[in-house]
């Protein structure tokens, strides 16, 4: 997929990820969010999985799964970010060869300040 591809799915995933905060709103559990997430991608064709795992090589050698988590998004209900947060998702990108991703905290009132676009080789 190339940047504009990239650039043109996440504004429609944020166009998903405010369609869900602004019915359910923050304070709810991340699993809430992402259960409606899931079904507003799906509503606009986009195939989405939740937790997919990814194994992790070291030394060349395989470690099995390492962690399960979305790799282009990563959703959390926390009342703030911590700058661990993104530097996470960077890490899930490198290790599943992901260009880009998106941090969604839907604990926020306005959802827009919880949005952190993270990119892992990809020219802005």
């Amino acid at each position: 997929m190339n940047t504009t591809e990239l650039n043109k799915l996440s504004g429609v995933i944020v166009d998903c990820a405010l369609k869900v905060h602004t019915k359910l709103g923050p304070g709810l559990l991340e699993r809430v969010h992402l259960l409606a997430m899931l079904r507003e991608l799906s509503k606009r064709g986009i195939q989405a999985r939740s937790e997919v795992s990814v194994p992790v090589v070291y030394d060349g050698e395989d470690l099995g799964e390492g962690f399960r988590a979305g790799i282009i998004l990563e959703l959390k209900s926390v009342k703030h970010l911590e700058d661990v947060h993104p530097k996470q998702l960077l890490t899930f990108l490198r290790l599943a060869d992901k260009r880009l991703g998106l941090l969604f905290n839907f604990n926020e009132i306005l959802l827009k300040h919880g949005i952190v676009r993270v990119v892992n080789g990809l020219q802005e």
